[in-house]
């Protein structure tokens, strides 16, 4: 008997099974050294190092236009020019056709407008005693020939000037004659030559200058740089103590800054005991008063960042919730939490109020501690005091009711009267006021 006499199949045989075509075996190749086997998976091998062509298009003829291309030596025009000069160049003739139009470098020619005055303006707006008509005149047909290039206008001006004196004699008389054409004086204030008038005193000093630092030594230029940092040091220190000072110099030794805050903390009573000495409002700070010493350093910056550097030193020494209630009580009075106009008076105003909130918001804290020591006083004025002689107990009272002749009963009062005269487990606390109970009966025996 075998398995399938025991499944219950035929003994017939299966078919045969069909025989498996073999794969063709692909050719294996070795991945190159210095490859990444993802680059070698996705490529299939080196990567190209250039593009490459297909040779069919190499090919493939051009498309080639019919266009006859040559160059000429033509003549050409520019609008740069004003006289009858006539130049030559090579020019790109396609077709035979020459190129037409202007230069094509003719519109980086760019000159300067310059003004132009009449004998009647010059007698009127232009006159100056170091000056004459035949040296301005001269200067301004300089100017307009030289494109306002100074050093050349010096070069060639025939009389004895400076460069700085041409300079302040073109730029005076063209500010004069911009003022008097203009129907207001608003018209030309954008202008700059009237916004920022040259001024001559200024570029002398300046070329001055410039030419003592150009002809100094090396030995003199390692001086300088010494001192500077010198200075540098010296002013770095002392502004390091000028904001420590800052820091701890109170607001009563400044001025009277802080008077109202103070007169409020006088006007309340509870304020002027000795106990509230140190918990009274603290005033507050020079450094919250005035600008930070963070922001002196700074030649310039923002007031809203100013005004958020003061308000944090404002409300150092309050705390979270404090400072909420603060915001608070100013979105109650309807007041922006940061100005939308901030104004140096707004932000002084906006600090000088979140001060005298918090001033208020301390005083009511301080007002409210004090009536809570006031009920508990009130509560324990019965309680006795450590200085006031110790009372009678139950034990003695029921002594003075007990004859000392009485045997059993007198040592039962001595037993209670030692376990309540026995120290407790605080000695330091005050004891219970006593209780008046009635006296225990005396017995028959007892009498």
């Amino acid at each position: 008997m075998d398995a399938k006499d025991i499944l219950g199949l035929p003994k017939n045989p299966f078919p045969a099974t069909q025989e498996k075509k073999p794969r063709p075996q692909k050719e294996t190749q070795r991945k190159p050294d210095g490859v990444h086997r993802e680059v070698y998976a996705l490529t299939g091998g080196m990567a190209p190092l250039m593009p490459t062509i297909e040779v069919s298009h190499l090919k493939k003829r051009q498309n080639t236009e019919k266009e006859k291309i040559s160059w000429q030596w033509l003549p050409f025009t520019s609008s740069a020019r004003t006289d009858t000069l006539q130049l030559y160049h090579w020019a790109r003739v396609v077709n035979g056709v020459p190129p037409t139009g202007d230069y094509s470098f003719a519109k980086y020619n760019k000159s300067v407008d310059v003004v132009k005055y009449t004998d009647e303006e010059y007698k009127k707006h232009l006159t100056d005693p170091m000056w004459s008509k035949e040296e301005t005149d001269q200067l301004f047909d300089f100017c307009e020939r030289f494109d306002l290039r100074f050093i050349i206008i010096a070069d060639r001006f025939p009389y004895p000037r400076t460069v700085e004196e041409l300079k302040n004699r073109y730029y005076s008389v063209t500010r004069a004659l911009l003022v008097a054409r203009a129907p207001s004086p608003g018209d030309v204030s954008g202008n700059p030559i009237v916004k920022e008038p040259y001024n001559m005193n200024h570029e002398v000093e300046r070329k001055r200058a410039l030419s003592v630092v150009l002809s100094q030594t090396k030995q003199q230029e390692q001086r300088d740089a010494e001192i500077l940092a010198e200075a540098k040091q010296i002013m770095e220190s002392r502004m390091a103590s000028k904001s420590a000072e800052d820091v701890e110099l109170p607001v009563n030794q400044i001025g009277n800054e802080g008077s109202e805050a103070t007169a409020h903390a006088e006007s309340v009573s509870l304020l002027n005991t000795n106990h509230l000495a140190s918990s009274t409002v603290a005033p507050p700070t020079a450094e919250c008063t005035s600008t930070p010493a963070s922001l002196r350093m700074l030649r310039v910056y923002l007031r809203t960042h100013a005004l958020e550097q003061m308000v944090q030193a404002a409300n150092s020494s309050a705390g979270l919730r404090t400072i909420k209630r603060v915001d608070q009580t100013l979105q109650d009075l309807g007041v922006h939490l940061k100005p939308k106009v901030p104004t140096k008076s707004v932000c002084a105003e906006h600090l000088e109020l979140r001060k005298e909130i918090l001033t208020l918001l301390n005083l009511q804290k301080q007002l409210q501690n004090r009536e809570a020591e006031a009920s508990v006083n009130r509560e324990n004025s019965y309680a006795e005091t450590p200085s006031t002689p110790k009372r009678s107990y139950r034990g003695d009272v029921e002594r003075s009711l007990v004859p000392d002749s009485a045997g059993f009963g007198g040592d039962r009062v001595g037993k209670r009267d030692h376990k309540r005269k026995a120290p407790g487990r605080f000695t330091d606390a005050p004891p219970s006021p006593p209780q008046s109970k009635r006296p225990r009966k005396l017995k028959s025996s007892d009498g």
